[in-house]
């Protein structure tokens, strides 16, 4: 199909800056983007039939990881030191 309707990950590495420039970097197309990014994770680890624990487990451990890099300054601060 055309360039434009290809998921990133069958993009050529050559074919790269092109797809890019062919995407929409409006706060509405970032929105629609970041809206289609969240309903095909719902869609393949929260809504289904048989699910386990993957899709949460997963939403925990990013959370987990966000909150670390936004204190990460804070914590460097407070640790302990070896001399003081």
């Amino acid at each position: 199909g055309p360039l434009a309707q290809r998921p990133l990950l069958e993009v050529r590495l050559g074919e790269l800056h092109t797809w890019i420039s062919t995407r929409d970097f409006s706060p509405q197309g970032l929105l629609g983007a970041a809206q289609k990014a969240w309903n095909s994770y719902c869609a393949k680890y929260i809504n289904v039939r048989r699910g386990g624990p993957a899709g949460i487990n997963m939403l925990l451990a990013g959370y987990c990881l966000l909150s670390y890099t936004w204190n990460y300054q804070h914590l460097r601060r407070h640790r302990w030191r070896k001399y003081h």
